[in-house]
């Protein structure tokens, strides 16, 4: 098998919050007077980051959580009242807070092994593209990441009007790409979200967990971009 082009999920895989989800949220809270530590809040996330299909359910969203600006505020002030719920929290000021800071293009940093591991695969001949469930302004942060330039092909799923994990945004991806499915490569966190729909669409799937929560994985897995060079090397 050789491998043309590597598609990339978007948070989670190259960008997350800055200087983390847990501390940004921790801080959050801090500023209204909440003892909630960056410990605290990866001890909930720990726990619910492996259901987000789950809570996807109980938000009662039709057509999915990325496609509208309301179902989007819908899906995450029930994530965030989840959380706090979770911290024993209740105050649906702190939601609309965490909302609103983590709906800020400056709230988002690219991880340190992002522009190298661009870099690299530019170098080794690959192609990048990217498939995120995102809402439609991940495109103007990546532009302002100074990365929107480097993918052939991104599928955004708030401009696409499709959402992971339905395998027709890979579908879509690869066609648009026109790249065979056997010989591209898709990077993501998600065992549900990415490396399930990645495999129906053909692809090759590899798991980016960078937290450890996935040692048992059944699919190929790296705890850093830096890994992925040497991955490919092998394919």
């Amino acid at each position: 098998m050789t491998i043309e082009m590597v598609f990339f999920d978007a948070g989670g895989t190259i960008l997350d919050p800055h200087p983390s989800f847990a501390e940004l949220f921790a801080s959050t809270c801090q500023a209204r007077g909440y003892g909630v530590t960056p410990s605290d809040v990866s001890h909930v996330q720990d726990r619910l980051a492996p259901h987000l299909v789950e809570l996807l359910d109980e938000a009662d969203i039709d057509g999915g959580p990325t496609l509208s600006a309301e179902a989007s505020r819908r899906f995450w002030t029930f994530t965030y009242t989840r959380f706090l719920a979770e911290l024993g929290i209740e105050d649906e000021a702190m939601t609309e807070l965490l909302y609103e800071t983590f709906s800020s293009i400056e709230s988002y940093r690219l991880y340190d092994d992002v522009k190298p591991t661009f870099d690299a695969l530019e170098t080794a001949g690959y192609r990048l593209g990217l498939i995120s469930n995102f809402d439609s302004w991940l495109e103007k942060m990546l532009i302002e990441m100074e990365v929107g330039h480097v993918f052939d092909t991104a599928i955004i799923s708030g401009i696409a009007g499709i959402e992971k994990p339905d395998p027709a945004i890979y579908r879509l991806a690869i066609r648009k790409a026109g790249v065979d499915p056997s010989k591209s490569i898709h990077i993501g966190d998600s065992p549900t979200m990415d490396m399930e729909p990645a495999t129906q669409a053909g692809m090759t799937p590899v798991l980016l967990d960078r937290a450890g929560r996935y040692p048992d994985s059944r699919y190929a897995r790296i705890r850093e971009l830096g890994e992925l060079l040497p991955l490919l090397s092998e394919m």
